[in-house]
């Protein structure tokens, strides 16, 4: 059978304060088109599908007009969404009674039985083919928040949990759990097929656009939590497409880049072809890119103005297709009209100016300490400069620890609020 992997869609996603729904579209719509084509018997979708946990009504109708549209064009299409970091889990699962009807299967939290142990049937989905019969299961795991595999009732500190805190320990608990109801749940001739949305170790990080999942580092969980029985396990979260370890081991990446960093990156979904219970083979499709994105610099004015100016323009784009561009200029002085100048090599070319990066000499770092970019540096950089401006020394592993886990909290408010509005009658 046939699987397409792909993760960290962002729906809603503000660039630089700009929409980009255009964007997404065009994605989603290549996406239907590569599933007809290629004949999938599967879409997996690892997390990260829409950017925040209260998405905008535009974002949340991209998703359900993608996942009507698929199940006309292809009936026997198996969908499978998990919740990434981003979103809220109880928001993904909200409509999932009325997706199923449309074979989609939407996972956003794990469940736990009386006995402490993880309800492990609800996160295992039959994956079937052309002629209805099951093939495969996904494994299906979503992000997991410390506070649902944390706790007295929920861990069970055994031998096994040789890993560095509760929340790692609690994470690879509920992972044994669920390849152990996977093993119990096959036929013969039936693959496993593991979909998560974390962070794996040795994988390479996109800093600029990633959010750290828990606390920068330590979050991270081991490969070998996915057993060689399982013929491909479908990773979320790191938006740079990668193998990690095995080839059966993957992250799809995102679709589309999500930061100026990300511009060089491939971005691509995954084809998996199941032979039996084993991987046959993965192939990587490209994913043409709807809005171009320019990087221009870092260098001196004259060359970056110049560089500007040598830019192709197309007239004939709609608007809502110019190409994004960051200008990153190396200033010797202050130029109190840069952006003008700028704007003027610009004028009348179909470019969207999102982000213009001044870049000063070193003598001036410490002068310039106070009137630092907040977008660029990110709230970790910035605690730290300003700890150590406190203090005379860089905060302590222990510290930053702290501060990752207070930030996460502060970026999940807003998911509980939104679960104690649903408790209520």
């Amino acid at each position: 059978m046939k699987l397409i992997h792909t993760a960290d869609w962002h729906l809603g996603q503000s660039f630089h304060g700009q929409e980009r729904h255009a964007e997404h579209r065009a994605f989603l719509t290549w996406l239907l088109d590569t599933l007809v084509a290629r004949r999938a018997d599967a879409l997996l979708v690892a997390g990260d599908i829409f950017d925040v946990v209260n998405p905008s009504l535009r974002a949340q109708e991209l998703l359900y007009d993608f996942i009507v549209s698929a199940h006309e064009r292809l009936p026997r299409l198996d969908i499978v969404l998990i919740a990434g970091n981003h979103d809220s889990g109880n928001r993904i699962e909200l409509p999932a009674p009325l997706m199923r009807r449309l074979r989609t299967h939407a996972l956003g939290r794990v469940n736990w039985l009386d006995d402490g142990t993880l309800d492990a049937e609800r996160l295992l989905v039959p994956l079937t083919d052309t002629a209805g019969e099951t093939r495969a299961w996904c494994l299906a795991l979503p992000f997991l928040r410390p506070a649902e595999v944390t706790g007295s009732a929920r861990a069970s500190h055994d031998a096994e949990d040789k890993a560095p805190n509760d929340y790692v320990a609690g994470i690879s608990r509920v992972h044994r759990q669920l390849v152990e109801a996977a093993r119990h749940r096959r036929e013969p001739g039936q693959a496993l097929v593991a979909m998560s949305h974390a962070h794996l170790h040795g994988a390479a990080v996109s800093e600029a656009s990633e959010r750290p999942i828990v606390i920068g580092g330590e979050e991270s969980i081991s490969a070998a939590l996915f057993p060689p029985e399982i013929a491909y396990v479908a990773m979320g979260h790191l938006h740079r497409a990668q193998q990690v370890g095995e080839p059966r081991i993957r992250y799809s990446g995102s679709p589309l880049p999500l930061d100026f960093s990300e511009v060089s990156y491939p971005h691509q979904v995954m084809e998996v072809t199941l032979d039996g219970e084993a991987l046959g083979d993965t192939q990587a499709i490209p994913v043409p890119r709807p809005v171009a994105m320019h990087r221009i610099g870092p260098g001196p004015l004259d060359r970056v103005l110049a560089e500007l100016e040598a830019l192709e323009d197309d007239p004939a784009l709609e608007r809502e297709r110019w190409p994004w561009l960051e200008v990153r200029v190396e200033l010797e002085a202050p130029i109190p009209d840069l952006r003008a100048r700028v704007e003027t090599a610009l004028k009348d070319k179909s470019l969207r100016l999102l982000r213009l990066e001044r870049r000063l000499p070193r003598v001036e770092e410490d002068a310039a300490a106070a009137r630092v970019d907040l977008q660029a540096l990110g709230p970790r950089r910035l605690f730290e400069r300003t700890w150590a401006s406190r203090w005379g020394e860089p905060p302590g592993e222990e510290v930053l620890a702290d501060f990752d886990r207070l930030r996460q909290e502060v970026l999940d408010a807003d998911d509980g609020d939104d679960s104690a509005r649903e408790a209520r009658p």
